[in-house]
């Protein structure tokens, strides 16, 4: 009895406009099984997911969403290349799942007719249906199919409705042979193209380009593909594609404004028919709310009110799981302090690794809180309200509204704020969005935030306790990043990069209600990569900067001056007998006694004889060499200061566990920290403000500072960015604390 070959896996790759809800309907499809990383070679992101449908498996490919396939960079040319089955490593496409707004058609099946192009089995997900109706719109979704000539599902992707419909369709049509597709150019084009890939045969081992290839060659002047192609030695290619341009634009088809044409005329003869519109457009909910959004002074009152209650949540929502954190932290040190014997190995345990690491991921739930609201606004349609609203205030300083999503995405990290920027057809203008993408507050910035507000700045309330002081203050961290960007950007675009300021055209998304599976997602992505980075980075640095403060360790040096006066505590302290209230203050003075030997073991060490050299250049910020310390080891990742200080300042042993679990640990330890050989507690309201506007300006990133030299292909640029932005953050340090304590006198 012969047994039947099981199905093969099939590769699907996913592709839309933005707004479409395309991420929606990857997520819903994949779930939790997906992976996320960069295409060898290039910067754009690689979305890729596992599916099954009554046993036969799909793999998923997410392309980045665009408007168009005409590839304009190495980054937009993955698209295509993955479509065509050109990369290694990328399986070749077996159908691709085009995501359509069911609600612009005319402008979603430009997209669709290049894809149909590449000769692909493909599906068509007719998506926001529900909106569509909403507005008024009847789609006859029968007929669309059969001028299309491809299967169409309606789906909702945020409510996941149609999705088996959706996988029968796209197994069903992997298995059999793309429908003919009539080429929407005309013929003087066509016969054109027909000559440059005979004239390109030979080319690519022989194996000829593919057409759509060929096609873009001719369409995008200048464009990637031509440059690309010339530079391998064709010698003569600019001058065959020079005439061939020539020559259609003396036929009436002049090049590249053929393609929209052609592609339109195409969509206007398959939608023929198709979409019923009512007499008049009804003004929807989302027309009222957006008169309110984008309206000049109360939409901006509404960005600054919004932006003002997710940091206050931030700040109150966390505390409940970071007490949590924080004390199963604290049980851990205790019980690897209690398992092993005083030494280096137990230091490093306790000191190095617990408290290092442990007191960065104090901080995640404050992350995964600020990552949900970023989510919930994204997935909702407003944060293109907020790029049109902020266009208006960005022209003044030289820029477009095409930089605030980039610069909206660096309050997440400035590593994909830093490759948003693509978007920017303008060089100069997408220069300065980079230079100046790093200054936002990413969330690594968020726990040094946290740690000096919470420890310094008092909770008081106002407005009948809706406004707190701590998230007030928070809030000012973030806007002192933005004020100080949109100065950067008006003084760059008035001298190194002077130009005129573009002009914006953006598409608002229809209002919808966010998906809870794609913000949870995004929401643990971020969070989840926030821990890797403490389980690598910070641990390395953490591991580093324990060594540099333990060793060498000298004992009989630096306990010989101590000696005599603990000798003489332990002989009075086994005297006392027990109950004796006296015995409270010789225990007190034996862990004042500790604490005193704990600072001579630090100074003595490689980190602090480098803290005590530095100190003179950081005294005025007021700071001493301890925080001096901690800002030099976190130039690799600004996060890497809370690990720092909590290694420096010796959490073992100088607190009670109450105290601990009531302050934290590390909060309670600055408050109680002094200047060497003084009683003047080393911070203060304006040492903290200092150390946070520092971090808040400063270039401490290494990651940062390799994408901008791969985004610019120049090292030029990175030390520009760390040389203007450590300056400014030194200079912003030194006026916060000095007129800060001017206002405190």
């Amino acid at each position: 009895m012969a047994i039947a070959a099981a199905p093969k896996s099939l590769t699907v790759a996913l592709i839309g406009n933005p707004n479409t809800g395309k991420s929606t309907l990857f997520n819903a499809l994949a779930g939790v099984r997906q992976r996320v990383g960069n295409y060898p070679g290039v910067t754009v992101e690689k979305k890729l997911g596992q599916m099954t449908h009554e046993g036969r498996h799909f793999s998923l490919v997410d392309l980045p969403g665009t408007y168009s396939l005409a590839p304009r960079s190495p980054d937009e040319m993955v698209a295509v290349d993955v479509l065509l089955g050109r990369r290694a490593d990328t399986a070749p496409a077996d159908a691709v799942l085009c995501i359509v707004d069911a609600s612009n058609l005319e402008r979603n099946l430009y997209l669709v007719s290049q894809v149909l192009d590449l000769g692909l089995p493909v599906v068509l997900a007719l998506n926001m249906t529900d909106l569509a109706r909403h507005r008024g719109l009847a789609i006859n979704v029968e007929l669309l199919a059969r001028q299309l000539g491809v299967r169409v599902v309606e789906v909702q992707a945020n409510r996941r409705r149609g999705l088996s419909e959706l996988k029968r369709a796209l197994a069903s049509v992997a298995d059999q042979p793309p429908r003919s597709h009539d080429n929407p150019f005309p013929q003087p084009f066509q016969q054109e193209v027909a000559a440059l890939e005979q004239s390109l045969s030979t080319w690519a081992n022989g194996g000829g380009l593919p057409r759509y290839l060929v096609e873009r060659l001719l369409l995008d002047t200048g464009g990637y593909v031509e440059g690309r192609l010339a530079g391998a030695g064709n010698s003569d290619l600019a001058e065959r594609l020079a005439a061939a341009r020539q020559r259609l634009a003396k036929a009436g088809f002049a090049v590249p404004a053929v393609e929209a044409m052609a592609r339109y005329g195409w969509v206007g003869r398959v939608l023929e028919g198709v979409v019923q519109r009512p007499l008049e457009r009804p003004v929807t909910l989302g027309d009222r709310i957006d008169r309110l959004l984008t309206h000049r002074v109360w939409g901006t009152a509404c960005f600054v009110l919004m932006m003002v209650i997710v940091f206050q949540s931030v700040f109150r929502w966390a505390e409940p799981l970071m007490g949590a954190i924080e004390a199963g932290q604290a049980l851990v040190g205790g019980w690897v302090e209690a398992a092993m014997a005083e030494g280096a190995l137990r230091s490093l345990l306790v000191d190095g690794l617990i408290g290092g690491v442990g007191g960065v991921l104090v901080f995640l739930p404050q992350i995964m809180i600020l990552f949900f609201f970023i989510a919930l606004l994204e997935d909702c349609g407003y944060m293109a309200r907020a790029a049109y609203l902020m266009d208006k205030l960005m022209v003044r300083v030289g820029l477009s509204g095409k930089s605030f999503i980039p610069m909206l995405s660096s309050f997440a990290c400035a590593v994909p704020g830093i490759m948003a920027t693509r978007v920017i057809e303008n060089r100069r203008d997408r220069l300065t969005t980079i230079l100046v993408a790093p200054l936002m507050s990413c969330s690594a910035r968020l726990p040094v935030y946290t740690l000096l507000v919470g420890a310094f700045i008092p909770p008081r309330t106002y407005a009948k306790g809706l406004l707190g002081l701590q998230g007030l203050t928070m809030t000012a961290m973030y806007l002192v990043g933005i004020v100080t960007a949109a100065v950067v950007a008006l003084v760059l675009k008035r001298t190194l990069l002077r130009g005129p300021t573009p002009a914006f055209v953006m598409e608002l998304p229809t209002y919808k209600l966010p998906a809870p599976a794609t913000v949870l997602y995004r929401m643990v992505e971020r969070g989840w990569a926030f821990v890797r980075r403490a389980g690598t980075l910070i641990v390395a640095v953490s591991i580093l900067v324990w060594a540099a403060l333990y060793y060498p360790h000298d004992s009989a040096t630096v306990e010989a001056p101590f000696q005599a006066k603990r000798a003489a505590l332990q002989r009075e302290l086994a005297a006392l007998p027990a109950g004796d209230p006296r015995r409270d203050d010789v225990a007190g003075q034996l862990d004042e006694l500790g604490n005193e030997i704990t600072g001579a073991y630090n100074r003595q060490s490689i980190l602090g004889r480098m803290g005590n050299w530095i100190e003179p250049a950081v005294r005025p910020l007021g700071w001493d060499w301890r925080i001096g310390c901690a800002a030099i080891a976190s130039f690799p990742a600004r996060e890497v200061v809370v690990a720092t200080l909590g290694i420096i300042y010796n959490l073992g042993g100088e607190l009670d566990v109450d105290e601990q679990l009531d302050r934290g640990r590390l909060q309670s330890a600055l408050q109680q920290a002094t200047w060497d050989g003084t009683d003047r507690p080393v911070f203060n309201i304006p040492v903290a403000l200092s150390l946070m506007v520092f971090f808040a300006l400063c270039a401490q990133c290494a990651s940062t500072l390799v994408i901008i030299k791969r985004e610019t292909n120049s090292w030029g640029w990175p030390v520009f960015t760390f040389v203007y932005m450590t300056v400014l953050a030194y200079v912003a340090a030194l006026l916060t604390y000095q007129v800060g304590m001017l206002l405190a006198a």
